[in-house]
């Protein structure tokens, strides 16, 4: 078991550490960027002429920053035997406590939507994760709640996560990362409005 928590934190520290070499990829090709005409997103993918809209930029910055980003967690998780989606999902299950979560409160609560958030609860139950339990109250809801060996899983990985976001956004401002948060909000909000 020591050997497998070793092995898992050398998986942690890999992915951090592809993170931080992405992050001095990425200053190195945006400092390349500004000595030729383009700079920036257009710089990193080749582009030869600056975008026609910003707002296609500003999408395309988002959705490229969103996969990098996605990827070192995706490589953390893997080496936990999880997805991101469980993890997620055991994280919302701990901050439910002993109330727990129907699946569809769940599914509310996940950061990226999944199709099926029953299969989800299913393989989770499976592992051993998650259990299932008739309301008092009303028998016809059914209450998911986190299992010890769920809460150590969650648990086990509060660490290597905090690490994992230090290394892939550390190097913004208090400041910077309080402003990319508040416009990100207000891209979605926009959104929402524009009923999209």
């Amino acid at each position: 078991m020591a050997a497998r928590d070793k092995a898992t934190r050398g998986k942690a520290r890999r992915a951090a550490a592809a993170a931080l070499g992405r992050q001095a990829m990425m200053s190195n090709s945006c400092a390349k960027g500004a000595e030729h005409a383009l700079g920036g997103l257009a710089g990193e993918i080749g582009k030869r002429h600056p975008f026609a809209h910003a707002e296609e930029e500003a999408f395309l910055n988002v959705l490229r920053t969103g996969v990098m980003l996605a990827g070192d967690f995706a490589l953390l998780f893997r080496a936990h035997d999880i997805s991101e989606p469980a993890y997620n999902t055991l994280r919302i299950l701990r901050a439910a406590g002993a109330e727990g979560r129907a699946c569809h409160e769940i599914g509310e609560h996940l950061v990226a939507r999944v199709p099926d958030v029953t299969r989800l609860v299913d393989r989770l139950e499976a592992a051993g994760l998650v259990m299932r339990e008739r309301s008092a109250a009303d028998r016809r809801v059914v209450r998911v709640h986190l299992t010890t060996k769920g809460l150590k899983v969650v648990a086990d990985l509060d660490g290597p996560v905090l690490d994992l976001h230090k290394a892939q956004l550390g190097h913004l401002t208090r400041g910077e990362l309080a402003e990319l948060n508040r416009l990100l909000v207000k891209a979605r909000q926009g959104n929402r409005a524009g009923g999209a």
